[in-house]
């Protein structure tokens, strides 16, 4: 349904975790079809084709809501997430571990609850440290042989954890993994220390979820607002003096160029940052609605920034480094 090829220096990727039953944990934003087929079609109008979800999302409904949109009508392809939920204070169902029989119904439900036989990639969503890799990994494989999805890919996990189950899979025979989902932004740069050289070491792509810092860096917080009036638990682990420093920084050199905060930020992942079109390395995208969605999807499309808008990035990750909450689960 797109109406042109995309014209972005990067693969980009509508996150869903915004879709979903309303009251459910991720609080979503669009809860109905005709909400969910306008965000689509402004998606789409870009020439993009690729979403994300997870069996998580919407407490389960998130897939649900993109099979009642009909996305795979639309030409879309999809990939979705396991996360080891069973046991998590925020949980309120019985959740699902990593054993192998929790991950082949995990992957079943989800493929169940979006209609479809198979989905493009199906990660692991976060390490499950309860079951031996071995045993996850067997079962992944497993359901690789009977076509379930195309691509296995990792979340959450920290380097040394993506190494060995590499090193699992080459001794068993079992394809590696491909693709990695992380946190990456202007002021989530702990990815390049040890995440991204071993990312590379065994050809794994990165797909960045959380280009805007859980909304941080779109402009509308500041040092006035108190933590326990922030619901999301990934924006209160920012919330301390240095994060603000930073943003500072990244405030007064989008102001000098007249820039909006998300432009600056989204144009620097695009061109700036560790990111790898040639590699198979994608951004993912969410938005509240249509309107912000075409927003962040223009300033994809922009070319490179300032030489000294890009110094001011960096400037502004020195200062907040220190503080800087870990990439993995």
């Amino acid at each position: 349904m797109g109406s042109r090829s995309p014209t972005t220096a990067m693969t980009i990727v509508l996150g869903t975790m915004s879709f979903g039953e309303p009251g459910t944990r991720e609080h979503p934003e669009i809860n109905t079809v005709d909400q969910a087929r306008e965000v689509l079609d402004v998606f789409q109008s870009y020439g993009h084709s690729r979403l994300d979800t997870a069996r998580t999302y919407g407490e389960g409904t998130t897939e649900g809501l993109l099979a009642d949109v009909g996305w795979q009508d639309r030409g879309l392809r999809v990939d979705t997430k396991l996360f080891p939920s069973a046991g998590h204070p925020l949980e309120r169902g019985a959740g699902y571990t990593h054993s192998a029989a929790d991950v082949r119904r995990g992957l079943l439900d989800s493929l169940k609850a979006l209609g479809a036989d198979r989905v493009e990639t199906f990660f692991l969503h976060g390490p499950d440290r309860k079951h031996p890799f071995e045993e996850t990994l067997e079962a992944v494989n497993s359901l690789r042989l009977e076509g379930r999805f195309e691509r296995f890919g990792l979340s959450n996990y920290p380097s040394w954890e993506v190494a060995r189950i590499c090193e699992i899979c080459d001794k068993r025979g079992w394809p590696r993994p491909s693709v990695y989902e992380g946190h990456y932004n202007v002021l989530m740069r702990r990815t390049e220390d040890e995440l991204f050289p071993c990312l590379r070491y065994y050809g794994m792509s990165f797909h960045v979820y959380s280009p805007l810092c859980s909304g941080f860096l779109t402009g509308q917080y500041s040092r006035g607002v108190k933590v326990a009036d922030i619901p999301n638990l990934h924006l209160r682990s920012l919330w301390n003096p240095l994060y603000f420093d930073g943003l500072d920084i990244l405030q007064a050199a989008a102001k000098k160029h007249s820039l909006t905060l998300p432009e600056l930020c989204l144009r620097w992942l695009v061109h700036h940052s560790n990111l790898r079109q040639d590699l198979g390395d994608a951004i993912l995208t969410g938005a509240a609605t249509a309107q912000i969605l075409d927003s962040n999807l223009q300033q994809f499309e922009k070319g490179p920034l300032p030489d000294d808008v890009v110094e001011a990035v960096d400037a502004a990750w020195f200062t907040v480094r220190a503080g800087a909450p870990k990439y993995w689960y």
